[in-house]
């Protein structure tokens, strides 16, 4: 049980003993917080330093806590805003009740706070005005009650009195109730005369006791009310108002006026029209009862009424209404109010594009209700279109064509025609017309490339799609409905290649080999579906890149025949001694053509070795008494290709001191009898005629080179780093394996690295493939008609020695131009270049090849060396240069010169000895 409970049950059974005290304060209303009440603790005699252990409380009741105990100093402090109209209200005096609770021992006391009444509150009328009605007709002296002000405050400071503002007519009286409350009447003094003075104002004002007065004032408003004796008056009898035909319904034409002078209902007035008004009158006017004001109803036509002559009336409410008479003329003002209307009578469309300026699209017709300037109507056509308007008939229009039309350009036209009138303002209306645009032929298919490269690679699958030419024609329907064909310009074409006739996909039907054929041209016709059809016709090349698909082939030593070759080589031959060299070709292109030579087995391995990229054949050592008489070797012969293609030949070489016995010993294995020794006759005179026209020729551009070189000397020295010309035919010497050539023209010389023997091939100049790559070069070569013929004394002692075939046209590794000349070191000197120098060694070639003819070259070199070590370096010799002093292969044919011309002076020998200086000359030749 707590002490709360036990507390409310002392007092519920009136437990008084515990009761030792009772304490009243009294403070006025509106305390602050926390101010002082009393000092509880001096009151009650209670010892304040053993408050905080006995647990001192205020209990009060409510809701609201109003008081509290600082137990530091005793004293009783508001809590709470304590408002004592809230509280109490009107009851005197008010107070509150608390119990003080202190344990230990428990002791119960009371107290009670008086609030104190202030003048906190206003006099408050029930509405701040106050209308009264008086007849003027009301006696003097007679009383009219005025609401009375309510004041919450109590005493002194609740309303004590009220007071009026000075007039002439009344007085007030206050009065008393019982409970002690204030009211006021009003007295009439002197007699209302409305005529005089309609209305009265006063101020009734309510004062409390309070100091200072609190107060509240009302306004009075007094209507003195007259009998009806005054009949309604017009300000004038007739009224003018004019109004325009196209005023909206509820526009103010006139406003009448009437006044009566009596009041009340006698003085209220109601307008209306007369009787004899019009219905149809009634119909387009309105007229309000109350004010007077004539308003638009209806539509007004001008045409139809200019003037209406309208009679009103006035009547007042009083029970013998008086009446009053008037009329308002109103005139109706001309306006331009109807806007023009345009109706199309025909349109044709669609129009086609080919029409003739002037072709009539449609028909059009104006009409304007408005009449005089108002109705008069001209029609526009929005600018920019190929359209125009032009009129032949009051009121109507043509539309026509005013320029040619291009439906790819616009395929319809959303025509906009403005009709305005004369009026002020001009009235305008907008007519939107559809005219459609039909398509016309005229257009050609048009490809997004004129010409289409395509690389394709060799040994493809058939039937793939290489290429679609894309094409398109801005017209409409079948008249841009595509057909793709081949036209057959080369017969081959048709057979390797296939166009989609619909989408224009390319097809190969076969499989295309580098090596038999490097590119198509081809023409692509695109027709559309017009009528007549229209076409264009797109280039279209295809061009075959290589693949590494063939083997290097071994044309020296010959793999096919039964007659063996036996190369021979000196005793005692030293190091470095060429003894014969492996001749191969490859049918590839680029790097799957580079031929790399490596010795696979031998008798003795370390008496020979084999040149990485020229295929020659020199003795490692120098040969011994010991050494066996005879040797043969393999050789492997792999190309660059990916993957590597390889193949190998064996030759046989015979060490002898006489090179007669071995001839004589091969002579005896060659057939008796050769059957195509005409043959070779005719193959080796055709050669001399080519090579001497091929000769001349050369000369010939030598010596106007030459004369080219003279002029442009100064050029060359002050721009020779700057100054870009077009290549010359032989500019490039194994330039495609160099890569030094331009990549869209070139000519390409392959010279084999023999000293002994060489062929000249001069390449075709194409577009090389944009791949960039050296394995897609295209090979297109044809052997050269340039041979160079020298004597083979040096090499072999008789004319019987039968020489094979040469046909390596290229230079060796070492040889070449550019870092891929240099790659091993073995052989060093200058190249030349640029553009002059190359010049001048394509002269001293051509010079030295006519002197090497006769034996006497005079080029500033010694033997064998051309005169070119002396320019580009000691190791310089003919090894880099053509030599055909061992003899002259014809690429195709397994017949050599030498053969043939062995035979012929071995015959000759035979039967005399006194022509062997003559067929030494021969073979010269």
């Amino acid at each position: 049980v707590t002490t709360g409970q036990v507390l409310s049950l002392l007092l519920l059974f009136g437990v008084s003993d515990w009761v030792s005290a009772a304490i009243r304060y009294a403070i006025p209303e509106e305390a602050r917080r926390g101010s002082a009440v009393g000092n509880v603790v001096a009151d009650l005699a209670l010892d304040l330093g053993r408050l905080p252990g006995r647990r001192l409380r205020v209990v009060s009741g409510g809701n609201k806590k109003y008081f509290g105990v600082d137990l530091t100093s005793g004293a009783l402090l508001v809590s709470e805003r304590i408002d004592r109209e809230e509280l109490c209200g009107a009851l005197s005096p008010c107070s509150l009740s608390f119990e003080i609770v202190v344990e230990n021992p428990l002791e119960l006391y009371s107290g009670a706070v008086e609030i104190q009444d202030i003048n906190d509150n206003d006099p408050v009328f029930p509405s701040s005005q106050a209308k009264l009605e008086i007849s003027e007709s009301v006696a003097a002296g007679t009383r009219f009650p005025l609401e009375s002000a309510q004041d919450p405050d109590v005493g002194i400071n609740s309303l004590q009195t009220y007071q009026l503002s000075a007039n002439p007519h009344f007085a007030l009286d206050v009065q008393t109730r019982v409970d002690g409350s204030k009211y006021a009447e009003l007295v009439l003094e002197k007699e209302l005369d409305r005529e005089e003075q309609r209305e009265l104002h006063l101020v009734l004002t309510a004062l409390d006791g309070g100091s200072p007065p609190r107060s509240a004032h009302v306004q009075i408003h007094i209507d003195v009310v007259d009998a009806n004796d005054n009949a309604p008056v017009f300000n004038q009898s007739a009224y003018k108002a004019s109004v325009r035909e196209n005023t909206p319904s509820g526009t103010l034409v006139a406003r009448i006026s009437a006044y009566d002078l009596d009041d009340g209902p006698n003085g209220d007035i109601i307008y209306s029209f007369s009787s004899h008004t019009p219905a149809k009158v009634r119909e387009l006017f309105a007229l309000d009862s109350a004010t007077g004001e004539l308003r638009v109803k209806g539509q007004l036509d001008y045409e139809e009424t200019k003037l209406y002559e309208i009679y009103l009336q006035a009547k007042d409410k009083g029970a013998v209404p008086g009446v009053a008479h008037c009329k308002v003329l109103v005139e109706v003002v001309d306006v331009n109010d109807n806007a023009p209307e345009v109706t199309v009578t025909s349109v044709y469309s669609p129009v086609p594009e080919d029409a003739a300026p002037g072709t009539v699209v449609a028909l059009l017709s104006v009409t304007d209700l408005d009449s005089h300037d108002n109705g008069l109507v001209n029609c526009l056509i929005s600018p920019g279109i190929p359209f125009m308007l032009s009129s032949s008939l009051k009121n109507y229009y043509t539309l026509k064509t005013k320029a040619a039309l291009d439906r790819e350009k616009a395929s319809e036209y959303n025509i906009t025609i403005t009709a305005r009138d004369s009026g002020s303002p001009p009235l305008s209306v907008v007519k939107q017309i559809l005219v459609q645009v039909s398509d016309v032929n005229d257009n050609a298919p048009k490809s997004s490339q004129d010409s289409y490269d395509v690389y394709v690679l060799e040994n493809n699958v058939p039937g793939i799609p290489i290429l679609n030419v894309s094409a398109t024609d801005p017209d409409l329907g079948r008249n841009a409905l595509l057909s793709y064909t081949l036209l057959q310009g080369d017969p081959t074409v048709g057979h390797i290649f296939s166009i989609n006739r619909e989408n224009g996909t390319l097809y190969l039907l076969t499989s295309l080999d580098h090596e038999d054929r490097v590119e198509f041209s081809m023409m692509v016709q695109v027709q559309d579906g017009g009528s007549p059809p229209l076409a264009t016709n797109v280039s279209v090349s295809v061009f075959v890149t290589d693949l590494n698909d063939n083997a290097p082939t071994v044309l020296y030593p010959h793999p096919n025949t039964t007659a063996t070759y036996t190369d021979v080589v000196a005793p005692g031959s030293p190091a470095g001694h060429m003894v014969t060299k492996v001749v191969a070709v490859d049918a590839d292109a680029g790097y799957n053509a580079w031929i790399s030579y490596t010795l696979l087995q031998a008798t003795d391995p370390s008496l020979f070795s084999v040149g990485l990229h020229s295929g020659e054949i020199f003795t490692a050592r120098q040969l011994r008494e010991d050494d066996g008489p005879q040797h043969t070797l393999v050789i492997l012969l792999k190309d660059h290709g990916e993957p590597v293609l390889s193949a190998s030949t064996t030759v046989s070489i015979s060490v002898a001191e006489m090179v007669k016995e071995v001839l004589t010993d091969l002579t005896d294995v060659a057939p008796a009898n050769d059957p195509r020794k005409h043959v070779t006759f005719y193959l080796i005179l055709a050669v001399i005629l080519v090579s001497a026209a091929f000769f001349i020729t050369m000369l010939s551009v030598g010596i106007f080179k030459c004369y080219k070189w003279r002029q442009s000397k100064e050029l060359f020295n002050s721009s020779r780093s700057t100054l870009y010309r077009t290549p010359g035919p032989f500019h490039h010497i194994d330039a495609v394996r160099g890569g030094l050539t331009p990549p869209n023209f070139y000519h390409q010389v392959y010279l084999t690295t023999d000293s002994r023997q060489s062929d000249l091939l001069c390449k075709k100049p194409f577009t090389s493939s944009p791949l960039g790559s050296r394995q897609s070069t295209m090979r297109n070569g044809e052997p050269g008609l340039y041979h160079q013929i020298v004597g083979t004394a040096s090499r072999l002692p008789t004319p019987a020695e039968q020489a094979q075939p040469n046909t390596d046209w290229r230079f060796s590794q070492t040889q070449r131009p550019g870092t891929s000349g240099s790659q091993n070191g073995e052989e060093g000197g200058a190249w030349p270049n640029n553009q002059f120098d190359t010049e001048m060694l394509q002269a001293m070639i051509l010079a030295s090849a006519n002197e090497a003819a006769d034996g006497n070259s005079t080029l500033g070199g010694g033997t064998g060396t051309m005169g070119l070590s002396a320019r580009y370096g000691p190791q310089f010799t003919l090894q880099h240069v053509p030599d055909y002093r061992q003899n002259v292969y014809i690429p195709g044919s397994t017949a050599t010169l030498t053969n043939a011309a062995g035979k012929r002076d071995a015959k000759s020998a035979g039967s005399s000895g006194g022509n062997k200086k003559k067929s030494g000359k021969k073979e010269k030749k």
